[in-house]
Formats: structure tokens, sequence, C-alpha cells
């Protein structure tokens, strides 16, 4: 059993991804990872706000202890989507890392200007994955102390 398992009881996480190849290793790399989680996923900004928001058919979804969240998404790309978060004062104390290829200064200088809590370039090989998140889950349900659920 992992440190993060005997710490915390079942984190909730939003994955908001548009490419099923790079949800599925997502997934695969969290239960390859041990890590104890309850994973929603969106494929979009305007669904993941909806989900944020608890809308539609969102109404009854747990508010998420942290969002990975990719750049480049469809309808609302991930720089709005986070600037709309952080904004949000129901919305804003959740960690939001963002997950994407993108190694671009630019962008990572958005992010962190966007008030992301990280910023993390998706490694392309599940070894690797699986590496990142448990990273991502070791420091932020282990080592870090988060505010506490709504």
């Amino acid at each position: 059993m992992s440190q993060v398992e005997q710490k915390v009881d079942l984190v909730n996480m939003l994955l908001v991804e548009d490419r099923e190849a790079d949800i599925e290793l997502t997934r695969q790399g969290l239960a390859e990872g041990r890590v104890a989680n309850n994973l929603h996923v969106v494929r979009d900004g305007v669904e993941a706000l909806a989900f944020l928001r608890r809308e539609g058919k969102y109404a009854g979804a747990p508010r998420p202890d942290l969002i990975l969240m990719d750049l480049n998404l469809p309808r609302m790309d991930g720089r709005e989507l986070l600037v709309q978060i952080k904004n949000d004062p129901e919305l804003k104390r959740i960690v939001v890392v963002i997950l994407t290829t993108s190694e671009d200064d630019k962008d990572v200088g958005e992010a962190y200007t966007g008030h992301a809590n990280a910023y993390m370039v998706k490694p392309v090989d599940f070894d690797r994955l699986v590496e990142v998140a448990r990273s991502i889950t070791d420091y932020w349900f282990a080592l870090v102390k988060l505010p506490p659920r709504a």
C-alpha cells in the first residue's frame, strides 16, 4: 500500500481530455500507480464547466479534489477553462494541473499567469506516465495540505 492510499480516502479527479488514447493511458497510469481515485472524464471545456458547476446531467457530480487538464480542447480550450475556474469563487480553490504535450514557454507562462497550480508535459510512454501519475498524487495528496472539501 502506498503512502497516498494510507493518507486519503478516495480522491475525486476530473480529467479534461479530448483524445481517447490519452484518456485510456491516464486511466491505466493511475491504476498502475495504485492511486485510490475516482476518475471522472469530460472531453472539452464546456463540458468541464457543466461538471464543475453541477449543471444538467452533472447535477450530482462530486467536486473534484484535482483537475488534470489538457490545453488543446474543442469548444473551449484549456486556457479559457482555466480562467473560468480561477475566476469562479466556488471553483478557484480546486487544484488544477495542466497535463499537455506543449513545452512552449508561452503556454507555460500563460498557464501560471492563469493561476494553474502546476504545469506538466504529458509523457509519451506508459512507464513515464505511471511515474507522472504517482508523482502528482503523492505531491498533492500526501505532501500538500489542501483546503477542506466543501
